[in-house]
């Protein structure tokens, strides 16, 4: 098969929404740069895909909350052939803010903050020199819905979601599209990594992997900056936007606003 799409990079290739994005990607023709720790899964992977797609596959073990593994793959980005970047790689916490030390604090901001940050501003340069990219992060619902969750972790979806909004509008006219992809639950090895049983939900709660990804590519394929494939109702989506912007000019003035101005009462 001759090369038609491009080449995807794929961060957290090994399992999960990272393998099935690999999965789709090649079945669509793009050659594919799988990132993960975990080189014999995604050697696995690699030999299924050449076998049912006879794409190009570049496979490179990092640990992404390693700085000179981040840099690497950076430097691989920077190349110039690769045209879509999955920022995929994730973690959540096993127990909350109080049952996590510096390191398992440092550890998913590392992973969820930093990294994806980094790639995308790597990849975000390189396709601005040619006029032409996509970039995907993976965020979650969560961003919108904190108190659902443990803070950390919502945290650092939200962090993406904004991250993601705010190059939608700066990098569109440059030639780079970027899709926030906001999961619900969904049925991958996240939840028993950190200690937590994702058959504790409802059933109706809980999406499958595959049809996650296979929703986030119409979404991709719509050019949508925002998606969330459980939110059956766009239009609840929209009005939050809306009310987000207009909120916006009126949140920075010279004057404090008169109900600060109030004086307290005893």
């Amino acid at each position: 098969m001759s090369k038609a799409k491009g080449t995807a990079l794929i961060t957290g290739a090994s399992s999960g929404i990272g393998a099935v994005y690999a999965d789709r990607l090649a079945k669509r023709g793009f050659d594919l740069v799988l990132v993960a720790r975990d080189g014999a899964r995604m050697e696995a992977l690699a030999a299924r895909l050449l076998g049912e797609t006879h794409v190009t596959i570049e496979i490179i073990p990092a640990d992404l909350t390693v700085d000179v593994d981040v840099a690497r793959i950076e430097q691989r980005l920077a190349a110039g052939d690769v045209t879509l970047l999955i920022n995929n790689a994730g973690m959540s916490l096993n127990g909350s803010l109080l049952e996590n030390g510096p390191a398992e604090l440092g550890r998913i901001i590392a992973l969820n903050v930093t990294a994806p940050t980094l790639l995308a501003a790597a990849a975000a340069k390189t396709f601005v020199a040619k006029g032409e990219g996509a970039i995907v992060n993976i965020a979650s619902v969560l961003a919108l819905a904190p108190e659902l969750f443990d803070g950390v972790y919502s945290g650092t979806k939200a962090f993406l979601l904004n991250l993601s909004q705010a190059m939608a509008g700066q990098l569109a006219d440059k030639g780079v599209y970027t899709q926030a992809v906001l999961p619900g639950a969904t049925r991958t090895e996240i939840w028993e990594r950190s200690g937590k049983d994702v058959d504790a939900f409802p059933a109706d709660m809980v999406m499958d992997v595959d049809d996650l990804v296979d929703a986030a590519l119409v979404g991709f394929d719509r050019r949508e900056s925002v998606t969330i494939p459980p939110l059956a109702d766009e239009a609840e989506w929209r009005a939050l936007q809306q009310a987000r912007l207009a909120l916006t000019p009126k949140l920075s003035k010279r004057a404090v606003a008169a109900r600060y101005r109030e004086p307290a009462v005893a």
